[in-house]
């Protein structure tokens, strides 16, 4: 890779900390504009801080902390733990990418509110073969 993609691609403590902004942000049903506000940035800038387009200055996650009501170190949680946490065929930053959708987000706090496995089971099916026929489609 050269160097101006390196300098494109987000560092991955930058997408590890965006995530956990949109996940708390997310947890206490705050809008995008409505944590900006609170801290005195417009709503594109949160969107680039999630997505980890610019990285967020100390003061900046300080203030996000307060605006969350949480510590610093909430936005780190995570980091650094093996990754062997993920399944085989998954890695970080595919769970990442899954997180950082509003799709994504839904689906992880609606699936385990289902409690028959065998549910749980028959819908990672579905979405198998939805995405399978969606791949020999594009090709």
């Amino acid at each position: 890779m050269d160097k101006l993609a390196d300098e494109r691609t987000p560092n991955p403590i930058d997408r590890h900390v965006g995530l956990r902004i949109r996940m708390r942000r997310k947890e206490l049903g705050i809008s995008q504009e409505k944590l900006a506000e609170s801290i005195g940035l417009t709503f594109q800038q949160v969107q680039k801080y999630e997505r980890a387009a610019n990285r967020v200055s100390a003061s900046k996650l300080w203030e996000m902390a307060q605006a969350l009501n949480t510590n610093i170190a909430y936005f780190y949680e995570g980091l650094g733990e093996e990754s062997s946490s993920y399944p085989a065929n998954l890695s970080r930053d595919v769970v990442q990418d899954f997180l950082l959708t509003a799709e994504g987000v839904e689906l992880a706090g609606a699936f385990p509110r289902i409690p028959q496995g065998r549910l749980r089971r028959k819908i990672v099916e579905l979405v198998r073969a939805m995405a399978d026929e969606a791949e020999t489609v594009r090709a």
